[in-house]
């Protein structure tokens, strides 16, 4: 009786460890693919690069715009010079003050 669980055990354990190391044969398949396949596909960057980035495509134009139509209201209301360009530098130091406080989504 001992002899047939003793022999029935060891049947078990082999085929455990038969499933087992089939079990890592394909896991090692499945990395070695992953790792292929990483290797060979592009990396692409997901999410926001860079600054621009950052604002929808009519935010950015209404950046421009509305900036551009500053300009313009200094230029065509101001009649010193020298006034003139201390408003534009100090607009332009301004902005992007303006359009973090305008523009920022975060709450």
């Amino acid at each position: 009786m001992s002899k047939e669980r003793a022999r029935r055990r060891e049947a078990r354990e082999a085929r455990l460890a038969a499933e087992r190391a089939a079990r890592a044969r394909r896991e090692d398949r499945r990395a070695r693919r992953r790792a292929l396949a990483r290797r060979l596909t592009p990396a692409l960057r997901r999410g926001r690069t860079g600054r621009l980035r950052r604002h929808s495509r009519g935010e950015r134009a209404a950046i421009v715009l509305l900036t551009a139509a500053a300009l313009a209201g200094i230029w065509s209301f101001v009649d010193d010079l020298a006034l003139r360009l201390v408003l534009v530098v100090l607009l332009l130091l301004v902005l992007p003050a303006i359009v973090v406080i305008a523009l920022d989504r975060r709450t």
